[in-house]
C-alpha cells in the first residue's frame, strides 16, 4: 500500500490487504510534538506486527458545531495538517467530517463502529486525556473496556512536557497569538508557517528602499501584530529566502481594515505577483507601532533588518 493515502471519511476507508491496522486518534491540530508521541506509538505497533499505521482525525473542530460564534482557531488548515502528518511515515490518514450525526455516536458504541469500518483494526492509540462519544462521556479507561470486548489493544500515551508545561495545541495557539514564535516552534517541532498569494500593493516600500511582497493573511490563527524574521519560499518549492516581515494593519501609512503580511526579502527576490508562497515564521522582533513620520518608520525598518540579519547569522553559526 502506498504511504499516506488520504480518506475523506471512515466510510471511504478501504485497503486491498488483510494486514492489521493500528490507529492513532485525535484532532491533532498542529501535528505537534505531543501528537507525534501518539502517532509514533501506532507506527511502532504496526512495525512489530507487519501492519498498517494510520491516523483518524476530524474536520472541522467540534467547536465549529457546538460554539459557532466562538470557535477554536486552528493552527493549521486541513491541507496543511495533512501535509505535516504525511511527514511521519504513516500509511494513511482518515479525516472524518465532524457532523452532528458523528457527534451523536454513543461512547459505548464507538469502538464497535470503528471495528465495523476497519475490520482488521488491531490497536488504538490516544493521548491519556482523550475523550470520545456523545457528550465526550468516554475516557481512556472506558475505551480500554470497549476495545477489549472487540479484541483491540489500546495505548494511552502520557502527555509530553516541555519547560515544565504540557505540550498542547492550546499552549501553542497562545504562543502564536502572543508573538512567542520561538516557543511555538519549539513545541510544534517545526516552524510555524502560513501560505498566501502575493498581491500588488501601494508600492510604498519601494519609495523608501524596502520593497515588499504583500500577502493577505489566509490562516485561521493570526499571530501577534508585529515584525518578524521569516523565511519565504514557493508553496511547493525548496529554496528558502531570508526576509523581515511586518504583520498587521500598517498604522503609519494607509491603515488597513484587515491584516497584511509585508515581507522584505534580504537577498535577490525571484517572486512576483500572483505566486503562492510559503512563509515560515522564525522570530518575533518587535510589536507593530505607529510612527510620527515616514522618515522615522524608515529608520526603524533599518533597525529591524539589522535585527533579522543578526538572527539569521546566529542561526547559521549556531
Amino acid at each position: 500500500m502506498a504511504a499516506s493515502i488520504h480518506f475523506d471519511s471512515l466510510d471511504a476507508f478501504q485497503v486491498d490487504s488483510d494486514q492489521s491496522v493500528h490507529l492513532a486518534i485525535g484532532m491533532f491540530d498542529g501535528a505537534h510534538r505531543g501528537h507525534r508521541v501518539v502517532i509514533e506509538s501506532a507506527i511502532r505497533a504496526a512495525a512489530e506486527q507487519g501492519g498498517l499505521a494510520g491516523v483518524l482525525t476530524f474536520w472541522p473542530h467540534p467547536s465549529r458545531l457546538f460554539s459557532p460564534d466562538n470557535p477554536v482557531r486552528m493552527i493549521l488548515n486541513s491541507d496543511m495538517k495533512q501535509a505535516e502528518l504525511e511527514k511521519l511515515r504513516i500509511d494513511f490518514v482518515i479525516e472524518e467530517p465532524f457532523t452532528r450525526a458523528f457527534a451523536s455516536i454513543e461512547s459505548n458504541g464507538f469502538v464497535k463502529m470503528l471495528k465495523s469500518k476497519i475490520p482488521t483494526l488491531a490497536s488504538l492509540h490516544t493521548g491519556e486525556n482523550w475523550r470520545f462519544g456523545k457528550g465526550r462521556l468516554g475516557d481512556v479507561g472506558f475505551l480500554n473496556q470497549l476495545a477489549a470486548n472487540e479484541g483491540v489493544q489500546t495505548y494511552a500515551l502520557d502527555c509530553l512536557y516541555v519547560d515544565g508545561e504540557r505540550v498542547s495545541s492550546t499552549r501553542i495557539r497562545n504562543a502564536i497569538s502572543e508573538g512567542r514564535m520561538s516557543e511555538a516552534n519549539r513545541l510544534l517541532g517545526y516552524l510555524y508557517e502560513s501560505i498566501g498569494t502575493v498581491t500588488e500593493g501601494k508600492r510604498i516600500g519601494r519609495t523608501i528602499g524596502v520593497p515588499t511582497l504583500n500577502f493577505p493573511f489566509e490562516g485561521d490563527l493570526p499571530p501577534r501584530y508585529g515584525v518578524y524574521a521569516v523565511r519565504v519560499s514557493r508553496e511547493h518549492g525548496e529554496e528558502q529566502l531570508r526576509a523581515v516581515a511586518n504583520f498587521g494593519v500598517r498604522p503609519t501609512v494607509n491603515e488597513l481594515k484587515s491584516p497584511l503580511l509585508e515581507a522584505h526579502v534580504l537577498e535577490d527576490c525571484p517572486f512576483s505577483y500572483g505566486e503562492r508562497l510559503r512563509v515560515e515564521w522564525e522570530m518575533f522582533i518587535r510589536p507593530e507601532m505607529k510612527f510620527d513620520s515616514i522618515d522615522i518608520l524608515k529608520e526603524q525598518i533599518g533597525s529591524d533588518i539589522a535585527s533579522a540579519n543578526t538572527f539569521f547569522k546566529e542561526a547559521l553559526d549556531g
